[in-house]
């Protein structure tokens, strides 16, 4: 098979040994180190003993595999036993082996442990029977709780997770408007690399935290298997050239070299982790063409696959029937260290669809018109399960592109449960029949498999929303937010409308005298021209679309057309192509259609996320200048996921989602005001105008193409492939070393302060003392505000910081590079150039009024003079505060500059966790209040009343909170989960699961 095979002990063994404190003893005889000669991964679903580079517990740390560093050290295709190997190693293994074993028969669902037969004989293993339980309740459940409810049953040890757990989420119709907390251990963890590179910052300075405290620094090691894809770090600073994927790999390597050099050494520092190189593709492609295992057969205990990840769209997942979805970067390090995850039962939305989509009509369009569905719906912290007859229309592929797109829907899942499309998707991507089968036996057996051909059992949701798809038309959403669909037809007068209203998501606000201006100038000694509307970035980039070969050929179809008519992209425009996996590369060249994209400027110029996350590199200086000089709203196409103002390019101030070939499309056009079924994309060679329709393939043309050019073959080996590195990778040479030798003069890798002077005592519960408002913000405010993303601006704190130490400007790189560096990206928080503070009176960007003295500062600056005079300060936020990427460091940051307190009308769910996971209290003005209608201004002293014993606090109590000047209001405490107010306790998360595996 061609996705990673595992060992580890079983999920009953695990938990008890966690259960009972069972430790193994520390001096394991060095025959285990020799005895290792295949190597081998594992995972246990309860995350007690596990091992990759192979780990059982602290205990094993000496312990590691002789595979490549980088990887997992898995042999692909010769899986081993682990549990063979230690036996004759280390009978004292064996003997603690028959004593878990014992301890494990009192497992309290072992009466529904049942064995999963083979159709030929023999067993593919036993698993935790939910038919077995006989509870008419489950046969209701939606599909993705019953994934939540066999996690529980199968983790259930009366310690961790409780039977009552278990009860809850059998009678989720009834728990679930309750808001009932329950605990989850997802089946692994997942990163990219700007999230994974704080991450393992995180993880070494918590090794070297707890050696401070006297306790063994191995302690701090993966125990759920964990995945990190370099994607993040690749820019488009070549484009339109055969060469431009070379020489983009040759500058992210030498921009990142110290970045992958430290996650490199990371990869054999911490054992249960791998690190699949850069260049190899975007995180949640490779996440769905190849490491999603569906359902996992560990030690033949089998299981459904669960995953969360540190990116927002780890959702994508959900397409093919993986119960996944973001969480904090804080978050996801407790996970890997084996704290269960505790989460609000959530409600679930069944979506029904219906009809199949039109001729001409992409799944871009779909996605887009689901999401101002949902959006409008209201589906924050909820699960959305698609159901219906319309499924049998949507590829995989197509399911993957909804479901990567939930946090802009804004739930926590968009979940597509297995069923014959997803069978027919797992073998096209080269998983084998016989891994197939047994996925297909088990979900089958386990009530988890949708079966369109067979009767349906009626299923209980918390509300409900139905589609049909014959309905979905051609769209573009824009442009300023991604649910803000505009019907193509629409375009041309949205546009305008957009020219004329006041500054806003849907406004520019520019004088009817000025929108008609022709900017002209020269183009490497041509003449070229810009207006208001012009397009200069067209990107077919991100996970969301890349993934999908019908519109990524669609966009060739387009292409081919356009070239055959003479059509051709005008030169100043910066187009680009940067696919998901090496697998669209193979089925573009297959079918002949990437020489017409190269023809239309869409060269390859690397496999990451590019311009969807930032990365879209400079624009020519002439086009730069006409753009800024003359104040024109340029525009960007791309076909991602976001497109927030100041996220795609800082001179782009109208940012369109569309899909591929709408991409070519516009490229052709030339800008976005335009009405494609009037209005002619350009003459042909023949003299004639050539209209949209005229390069528009059909449905029948795109399948046709897809079924003739993507092939098994090209799945299996682009990852067979994937194991082995590149030379740029294969040539960083790291230290072997457990703890990391910090270097005090990096700009790229710093020690965080978040455990200086910790001590076994938490610090208790605080409340907030006269503190000043450091921001006054309104609705949407999102984690691209708050957050360090893009380029570092050339007189900002961080350019300052960093010019201090010798780094020229050519050389800052963008903040997401530079993750690892807290110095940077403190500097860097609220730096948005876009950022919108009430406190400026209307001024744009990342400044702030320091109260007391009435000044005009950098955010970062006016921080630390409050913090420098031992001032508190609190943020105040309007509606969705912090929507967008689940970014740890939109809490880090705040934090760093001593913000105590945030209160806004409503959070998006994974910022509030994360501001929770770094000890900042998260309140919400009560409905219908925020700081207008309570006649707020932002300059007064601020004090939040908490009680001083943590046990006195209550999730979602009543805080009152008083000002200088006499006023008061009521806030509920967003603390939602006791285990959050634990985590408050200690001053957050980490320093939580520090204190705790101290004791150990």
């Amino acid at each position: 098979m061609y996705f990673p095979s595992y060992c580890s002990s079983s999920s009953t063994s695990s938990s008890i040994l966690r259960a009972c404190g069972v430790r193994f003893a520390s001096t394991l005889s060095s025959s285990v180190n020799r005895s290792f000669s295949s190597p081998c991964r594992a995972s246990t679903p309860a995350c007690s003993i596990s091992c990759r580079s192979v780990s059982f517990s602290p205990a094993f740390r000496s312990v590691r595999c002789s595979a490549p560093r980088w990887s997992y050290g898995v042999d692909w295709r010769s899986p081993v036993s682990l549990r063979a190997q230690i036996r004759s190693a280390s009978p004292v293994l064996e003997r603690f082996e028959r004593k878990i074993a014992t301890m494990a028969s009192e497992h309290p669902f072992k009466e529904i442990l049942t064995v999963l037969p083979k159709p030929g004989g023999g067993e593919f293993g036993k698993f935790y029977s939910l038919p077995a339980l006989n509870d008419p309740r489950i046969d209701k459940l939606p599909y993705s709780i019953r994934i939540l409810l066999e996690s529980a049953i199968r983790n259930c040890d009366n310690f961790q997770v409780a039977k009552e757990d278990v009860e809850k989420i059998i009678d989720w119709e009834n728990s679930a408007p309750k808001q009932v907390e329950i605990p989850f251990k997802p089946a692994r963890v997942l990163l990219q690399d700007f999230t994974g590179v704080p991450a393992v910052v995180d993880l070494a300075s918590m090794r070297e935290a707890i050696k401070d405290l006297g306790s063994d620094p191995d302690k701090i090691n993966p125990l759920v298997p964990v995945d990190l894809v370099i994607d993040h770090s690749v820019q488009v600073d070549v484009a339109r050239s055969e060469n431009a994927v070379q020489a983009n790999m040759d500058l992210e390597f030498k921009r990142n070299k110290e970045r992958f050099a430290f996650l490199k050494w990371g990869s054999s520092a911490f054992r249960n982790m791998l690190v699949v190189p850069p260049g190899s593709g975007i995180v949640h492609q490779v996440n769905l063409e190849y490491l999603g295992r569906v359902v996992f057969n560990t030690e033949g205990i089998l299981y459904p696959d669960s995953v969360v990840g540190t990116d927002s769209h780890t959702t994508m997942i959900d397409g093919l029937g993986v119960a996944g979805w973001g969480v904090g970067g804080i978050e996801a390090e407790a996970a890997m260290l084996g704290q269960p995850m505790s989460m609000v039962l959530p409600g679930v939305v069944g979506f029904k669809l219906s009809g199949k989509l039109r001729d001409g009509v992409t799944a871009t369009d779909l996605v887009l018109t689901v999401t101002q569905m949902l959006r409008k719906h209201g589906v924050v912290g909820k699960f959305v399960e698609f159901y219906g007859e319309g499924m049998g229309h949507l590829s995989l592929a197509d399911r993957a592109t909804i479901a990567n797109m939930s946090p802009e829907y804004g739930a926590t899942m968009g979940f597509f449960p297995v069923d014959h499309v997803t069978l027919q998707y797992l073998k096209l991507t080269g998983r084998s029949d016989e891994t197939v089968a047994m996925i297909e036996a088990y979900l089958r057996a386990n009530n988890m498999f949708v079966d369109y051909n067979e009767p349906q059992q009626e299923r209980v949701y918390s509300s409900y929303l139905e589609l049909d798809l014959g309905d979905v038309e051609p769209c573009v959403s824009g442009p300023k937010r991604p649910h803000d669909r505009v019907p193509l037809k629409d375009m041309k007068a949205d546009w305008h409308s957009c020219l004329d209203s006041k500054v806003g998501f849907k406004g520019f606000a520019v004088p009817k005298e000025d929108q008609d201006k022709v900017v002209k100038f020269s183009f490497h000694g041509q003449p070229a021209e810009l207006k208001h509307g012009s397009v200069v970035i067209a990107a077919i980039t991100s996970c969301t679309n890349t993934s999908n070969p019908s519109v990524m050929l669609g966009a060739g179809l387009v292409a081919k057309k356009a070239c055959e008519l003479g059509l051709e992209v005008k030169p100043w425009i910066k187009t680009s192509l940067a696919p998901g996996s090496g697998v669209v590369t193979k089925y573009l060249l297959q079918s002949g259609l990437q020489k017409y994209l190269n023809q239309q400027g869409f060269h390859l110029v690397g496999y990451g996320c590019t311009t969807c996350i930032g990365n879209s590199g400079d624009l020519e200086e002439s086009v730069g200048s006409a753009i800024a000089d003359n104040d024109l709203i340029a525009a960007a196409v791309l076909s991602g996921n976001r497109n927030f103002e100041g996220r795609v390019h800082p001179l782009t101030r109208a940012n369109y989602l569309a899909s591929p070939p709408l991409v070519v499309a516009y490229a052709l056009a030339g800008t976005v005001d335009i009405d494609f079924e009037k209005e002619p994309l350009g003459t042909g060679k023949d003299g004639k105008h050539v209209y949209f329709k005229d390069i528009w393939p059909t449905s029948e043309e795109i399948a046709e193409v897809v079924q003739s050019s993507v092939l098994p073959e090209m799945f299996k080996s682009t990852y067979e492939a994937i194991t082995k590195g590149n030379p740029f990778w294969n040539q960083l040479s790291v230290p072997s070393s457990s703890l990391y030798a910090w270097d005090p003069n990096s700009t790229y890798i710093h020690k965080p302060p978040y455990f200086n002077g910790m001590t076994m005592d938490p610090p208790g519960a605080r409340g907030v003392k006269d503190a000043y408002c450091l921001l006054l913000f309104g609705d949407s405010i999102t984690t691209d505000h708050i957050s360090p993303a893009g380029s570092i601006h050339k007189d900002s704190p961080a350019a300052k910081y960093l010019m201090e130490r010798g780094v020229d400007r050519k050389d800052f790189n963008s903040y997401g590079s530079r993750r690892g560096n807290d110095e940077v990206m403190a500097r860097g928080t609220f730096a948005n150039i876009r950022i919108v503070n009430k406190l400026l009176n209307g001024e744009v960007g990342p400044k702030t009024i320091h109260i007391p003295t009435g000044e005009k500062l950098y955010v970062y600056d006016a921080a630390m003079r409050y913090k420098s005079a031992g001032q508190d300060t609190i943020v105040m936020a309007g509606a969705e505060y912090g929507s967008g990427s689940s970014r740890d460091w939109a809490a880090k940051g705040p934090m760093l500059q001593g913000v105590k307190a945030v209160i806004a009308k409503s959070f998006e769910r994974i910022h509030r966790s994360n501001l929770v996971g770094m000890g900042i209290i998260p309140l919400c003005f009560k409905p219908g209040e925020d700081a207008d209608t309570l006649g707020l201004t932002g300059h007064e002293r601020y004090t939040i009343d908490l009680p001083t014993k943590i046990s006195d606090i209550r999730p979602g109590q009543d805080i009152t909170v008083t000002t200088d000047n006499g006023k008061s209001f009521t806030c509920t405490l967003r603390f939602d989960t006791e285990v959050e107010l634990a985590y408050f306790d200690h001053g957050g998360i980490l320093q939580y699961v520090i204190r705790n595996l101290t004791k150990q």
